[in-house]
């Protein structure tokens, strides 16, 4: 059963990473600075996906759940997804989310292949997907990796938003653009370019 979130109480949490890692047992509190998003990219990220109106965000390749937990408390009004390979990530991801009582927030343990894109709005990215590239910056052996499938991967999520309506917007984080369609704009870059907020202008 999920807990109604109290701001005072969720705020601590969100105010330093060092915070935010106490949620999780220290092997995942080691990994934080590495395999997930500081807080204020997501911040940002989130102020640019998240605008006045209600909208679904899914996080491509959510891990312990950070970018979903922490855009849940900076802007509360979007209900976030994220997918996730590992079940164990997932699961420690949700006992957080009932921790915290965040209603909003929904983790799905599965290949972001196997869903339909197109029941999200806009999407954030944080290069999942080049673990397939790295030897020595893998999450854990669990998965299957390979270069083949870092393409594989990349294609399928650009033919995906290729086919997203016209003011789909999606954020990047440490991403080489492969998954970015023509017909989207950059709009914003931060972070030494490194998260960059694009939506899309048109149907080619």
């Amino acid at each position: 059963m999920l807990l109604t979130p109290d701001a005072g109480f969720l705020s601590n949490y969100f105010a330093e990473e060092s915070n935010f890692r106490t949620l999780f047992p220290l092997h995942l509190q080691k990994m934080d600075a590495l395999h997930w998003s500081p807080l204020p990219v997501i911040g940002k990220a989130v102020q640019f996906l998240v605008q006045d109106e209600v909208v679904s965000v899914l996080d491509i390749g959510s891990g312990i759940g950070k970018f979903c937990l922490a855009g849940a408390f900076y802007r509360p009004a979007a209900h976030y997804y994220g997918v996730e390979q590992r079940e164990q990530l997932v699961t420690q991801a949700a006992i957080v989310r009932g921790r915290l009582g965040l209603n909003n927030v929904h983790f799905i343990h599965g290949n972001f292949t196997q869903l339909d894109l197109k029941q999200y709005d806009h999407f954030y990215f944080y290069n999942s997907f080049f673990e397939n590239l790295s030897t020595s910056d893998r999450i854990d052996d669990s998965i299957a990796y390979s270069r083949e499938l870092y393409n594989y991967y990349s294609h399928y999520l650009y033919n995906q938003l290729e086919e997203k309506p016209a003011g789909t917007r999606i954020v990047t984080y440490c991403s080489w653009g492969d998954e970015i369609p023509n017909g989207y704009k950059l709009i914003e870059s931060h972070f030494d370019s490194l998260l960059k907020c694009w939506i899309k202008e048109r149907q080619l």
